[in-house]
């Protein structure tokens, strides 16, 4: 486990593009977070680092948004619409077991079609205003808790 604190979105998609240079093909990231608790700005800063110049959208209403001009594809999924009815049937597998990168929202509605190791990102407002973030990553997995060590590594390093 790892917890960092980002003053602001720049720190918060910094923090994001660091990680991005860790990023392999099949990676799963699960981002979770209140309405508001910058999931969608960690998501620009992982496409920025993996070289997607594309404008990132929230895919609240679309499920998938799929970027695939970078470094790997970055497959961004908003799940919360499934809460309902869950992911059967809908090729989440073509995503998670592809050649890119799959980061989900509210993967709690879809948990039986998430592989059995994945990066969790917890993103919690913080401050007065809620400007700053605290980012907590709940690595499951060896090729996570690998790639937190790597990210802290890197981290102390940039200090």
């Amino acid at each position: 486990m790892l917890t960092l604190q980002a003053k602001n979105e720049d720190e918060t998609m910094w923090i994001a593009g660091q990680l991005a240079e860790l990023l392999e093909p099949k990676d799963v990231i699960l981002l979770e977070g209140n309405l508001g608790a910058g999931k969608t700005t960690f998501t620009k800063g992982l496409a920025k680092g993996l070289g997607i110049e594309t404008v990132i959208k929230s895919p609240t209403y679309t499920l998938i948004r799929e970027y695939t001009k970078g470094r790997l594809p970055l497959y961004h999924m908003d799940v919360y619409r499934l809460e309902d009815v869950g992911g059967d049937d809908l090729g989440f597998e073509e995503y998670l077991y592809g050649q890119g990168v799959s980061v989900i929202e509210w993967a709690e509605f879809i948990e039986e079609e998430l592989p059995t190791a994945y990066l969790t990102i917890r993103l919690v407002p913080t401050g007065e205003l809620y400007e700053s973030r605290e980012i907590t990553f709940l690595p499951t997995g060896e090729r996570y808790e690998a790639l937190v060590g790597k990210l802290k590594e890197m981290l102390t390093k940039e200090g």
